[in-house]
């Protein structure tokens, strides 16, 4: 259902079902899904993919080319996945020639004043608290929070399961199933009231906790430590991941508190 007073490109892709309230502006090239619903005065631009299902709250502009003096007016894209809500005010800029999109995934949360830079990458069930802000070429796994005020640099990785506390600088690499807080950014335990919310067992908190007592309160350098992990931890998928993590990590992860 569009509004008299909502202007939508006739070659926007409108799929049924979508409500589009007043004073929006929907550009060329952009395809909505069935379901979603467009608040009032949201600025949906070139290049937006929107899924299926979806809330945008007033104020938000999708798409908007990126703030990156590089960009050369390449076509792409911001693509945001399904069941996913951005509320009020939030930026998602597309990508650039670097990865072709911004993504975010489906059923995530992005609260009032986020920012969502050229590039990144964004996984399931995250949520992103108030003023939230991310630079470019960020990638940020699944089930992942980032409580208010948190600001990201770019070329970060952000592993699955993380927690950030609130008013965070994030200069470095977030393992996995971890807490992040402490200024610098600092490892300060496994977030387990997050793994058990999402069904891991006892047990399983217990070998992820392990592994990171070996990592970050063992005084180990981390080479050592992948080594000690690797030989004396049974294989399993969890311990796999943040191994593989640590050794992709490109600016290194964060460190333990008593390491700054």
């Amino acid at each position: 259902m569009n509004q008299p007073l909502a202007f939508v490109h006739p070659g926007a892709k409108i799929a049924k079902n979508v409500v589009i309230e007043p004073f929006c502006t929907i550009s060329n090239n952009v395809e909505i899904g069935e379901g979603t619903w467009i608040g009032p005065n949201v600025t949906i631009m070139e290049g937006a993919r929107i899924g299926k299902n979806c809330s945008i709250f007033p104020g938000s502009v999708i798409a908007a080319v990126p703030q990156d003096l590089k960009f050369d007016g390449e076509e792409t894209l911001a693509v945001i996945g399904d069941h996913t809500t951005i509320r009020e005010c939030v930026t998602i800029n597309r990508g650039t020639k670097d990865r072709g999109a911004t993504a975010i995934g489906s059923h995530c949360l992005i609260m009032a004043y986020s920012h969502v830079a050229h590039d990144c990458i964004v996984g399931d069930y995250c949520i992103f608290s108030n003023n939230s802000t991310l630079a470019g070429h960020i990638t940020i796994g699944n089930h992942v929070i980032l409580a208010g005020l948190t600001a990201v640099h770019q070329f970060v990785t952000i592993g699955d399961h993380a927690f950030v506390a609130g008013g965070s600088l994030v200069r470095k690499d977030v393992p996995p199933f971890v807490k992040a807080a402490r200024e610098p950014l600092s490892y300060v335990g496994i977030n387990s009231i997050g793994l058990r919310r999402r069904g891991f067992s006892s047990e399983k908190i217990k070998e992820i906790q392990n592994i990171y007592r070996l990592l970050y309160q063992k005084k180990y350098n981390n080479t050592q430590a992948l080594q000690i992990i690797e030989a004396e931890m049974i294989a399993t998928p969890e311990r796999d991941e943040i191994l593989q993590f640590i050794r992709d990590s490109q600016r290194g992860i964060m460190k333990g508190y008593f390491q700054n």
